[in-house]
């Protein structure tokens, strides 16, 4: 079960925002997570106590984000555990959650290993629980360290490849603090480029039909003192034209062996565009969103979302009238296509950034190599 606690004083909020916590109460453990659905209007904590809370705020989208949920996700097997819930249960429920982002999977399936293995060995849930817990917690940390690095791989390249600094970039949903245990994938970078003086303008996509570019992507970016604008996703065509962008940076919600991307639906038009202008197309994500077991693009299953969330605006704290909680914005009945992502074919990406480095040029051959030198890294 879960409920909704109100937080005043959104500036008090240090900029590394707290997207997501473990706490233990007396009352047993929780996890703790920033209600996505509710910013930017207010900083609302949501507090899951079992799996199916935990599940329905990632079906909602209150806790979103490629990295974000595998670490949710690893948190919500440690949850189940540590409560006495049926561990396998919760997991598959929970890897079910959402199709797309490979890092769901991947979280859950490393706390439950690290719980099944203690299990096997001592016989005892307790001590099997706090296994699951330190995997989690592990994932966290990781996740972070990474964010750091793919921040200096980020910057580097876009020194490389657009040396002289003044960098303007178009990004596209969120890629911030708000998807990480640390300050994110693509939009990290972007924050590296202004701490470093070298960011002259953020470009910041909407994001439609759920906006999360305008709602929480502009709000990281004030927070963090930033120069950025919004712009309607329709209007990135006449900002390529004007030559005002200099490179995209997107994150990836999975990306298969031959280097397809997957990412929030929008982020191929503009791989499209920036090919035509000459522009780079760089995607920012961790080693743990490569699928070797996805060959390619056409494998990729692409979550499709409900209809609402186009014929209907979701707007925190407005007047609701629609049957999805928004406020209508189509005729009663009007059907709508509505996939929550889209694939880019490898030959429209100039480079793959991840902790280990940047990938360029993408390929299978490129992927398997990098992986390859993190499994090597890891065990030596």
């Amino acid at each position: 079960m879960a409920d909704h606690q109100a937080r005043s004083g959104g500036d008090e909020r240090p900029s590394g925002i707290p997207a997501i916590r473990w706490e233990e109460p007396p009352e047993g453990p929780v996890l703790v997570l920033l209600d996505q659905t509710r910013l930017p209007v207010e900083e609302v904590e949501l507090v899951c106590t079992d799996a199916p809370a935990l599940v329905e705020a990632i079906r909602s989208l209150a806790v979103r984000g490629a990295p974000l949920l595998g670490i949710a996700g690893a948190y919500g097997v440690a949850l189940a555990a540590a409560r006495g819930f049926d561990v396998p249960e919760a997991a598959r429920s929970i890897e079910e959650a959402r199709p797309t982002a490979v890092n769901l999977s991947v979280g859950v399936r490393r706390a439950r290993a690290a719980y099944e293995a203690e299990l096997a060995g001592s016989g005892d849930p307790a001590a099997a629980a706090v296994a699951a817990l330190a995997a989690a917690r592990t994932l966290h940390r990781q996740d972070a360290e990474a964010s750091a690095r793919m921040a200096a791989h980020g910057l580097a390249l876009l020194d490389e490849l657009v040396p002289g600094g003044g960098h303007r970039i178009l990004t596209h949903c969120n890629t911030g603090a708000l998807v990480s245990g640390g300050e994110g994938t693509a939009l990290a970078v972007a924050l590296a480029a202004h701490r470093a003086g070298r960011l002259r303008r953020l470009w910041v996509d909407e994001t439609r039909p759920l906006l999360q570019g305008a709602r929480l992507t502009a709000y990281e970016a004030a927070r963090n003192g930033m120069a950025y604008t919004l712009l309607t996703d329709n209007a990135a065509g006449s900002l390529f034209a004007a030559g005002e962008v200099d490179a995209v940076l997107i994150g990836a919600d999975r990306i298969a062996a031959d280097g397809s991307v997957a990412n929030k639906v929008g982020s191929y038009p503009l791989a499209v565009l920036a090919r035509h202008h000459g522009v780079p197309f760089i995607v920012v994500a961790p080693l743990t969103t490569i699928d070797p077991d996805t060959p390619d693009g056409a494998s990729i299953e692409v979550e499709q979302r409900p209809g609402f969330e186009v014929t209907e605006v979701m707007a925190p704290q407005a007047q609701v009238t629609g049957p999805g909680g928004g406020i209508p914005v189509a005729p009663l009945g009007t059907q709508a296509y509505n996939p929550a992502f889209d694939v880019t074919p490898p030959e429209l990406v100039t480079a793959i950034v991840t902790e280990e480095g940047a990938v360029t040029p993408v390929s299978s051959e490129t992927l398997a190599g990098v992986c390859e030198r993190a499994r090597e890294a890891a065990i030596g």
